[in-house]
């Protein structure tokens, strides 16, 4: 793997939690504790790449309307996983985050104010670190939400006549540029609504593997083959 061809950016769609779980006879919940713990591995392995962002799909605007226990338990996990990330921090038990920029993107209106405490310190003690990565988790995010409130926001501070610059400023990758690729688990062949304004001209990988299966290897497999793609951004390179 050719280090100078490494993507800068990379959205994961972390698909195929359930479908995992229900072939193992195991709970939904079950599913998504698997694919949990495997975000930590590929953090880990995009770190030592020496990729420089990272945005994680892990709770979208449509994903509310699943079943309110389903619901319910992920959001008991992603409190748990925002009580790891501070612990991890305090106690030095992984070095990696002290070297990660942590954004949380998306409507964060829809949680409690324990909950939003908790994404506010780790945002603000993520911003005194020597920061060699970026990880982005989308939690309540939707693309097409994210074009709206950037365009709300832009009309509200008086900007009258609308550049692509002016909306890219005011989304809530702003400052961040676009993935280069978008790595999709569980076979299936769309975006569901994932940064949809940045991912323009992001190459596209999908994995057949579930979510908690995909490992360093399978990892590799979509960073050789973004390296074979010849990009064009439309032109006739």
């Amino acid at each position: 793997m050719d280090q100078k061809h490494l993507p800068i950016h990379i959205g994961f769609i972390m698909d195929g939690n359930r479908r995992w779980a229900k072939e193992r006879g195991l709970t939904t919940p079950q599913g998504h504790k698997a694919g949990a713990d495997n975000l930590e591995r590929i953090v880990d392995e995009c770190y030592r790449l020496g990729i420089k962002h990272i945005t994680f799909y892990a709770f979208s605007t449509e994903n509310w309307s699943r079943p309110a226990a389903e619901v319910s338990a992920l959001m008991t996990l992603f409190s748990r996983y925002l009580d790891d990330l501070i612990r991890r921090r305090k106690t030095r038990e992984n070095e990696i985050y002290h070297h990660t920029r942590i954004r949380f993107l998306g409507d964060m209106s829809q949680f409690d104010r324990s909950f939003l405490d908790r994404v506010e310190y780790i945002e603000h003690m993520s911003d005194t670190m020597d920061v060699r990565m970026t990880m982005n988790i989308a939690l309540n995010y939707g693309g097409r939400a994210d074009i709206l409130q950037a365009v709300n926001r832009a009309i509200q501070e008086g900007v009258t006549q609308l550049t692509e610059q002016d909306i890219a400023d005011r989304l809530y990758t702003a400052g961040q540029p676009d993935p280069d690729l978008i790595v999709r688990t569980g076979g299936e062949m769309r975006l569901s609504n994932f940064l949809l304004w940045q991912a323009s001209y992001s190459e596209y990988y999908s994995d057949p593997c579930y979510w908690p299966d995909f490992d360093e290897a399978r990892l590799h497999a979509a960073l050789d083959a973004y390296e074979k793609r010849v990009r064009k951004f439309g032109g006739n390179q």
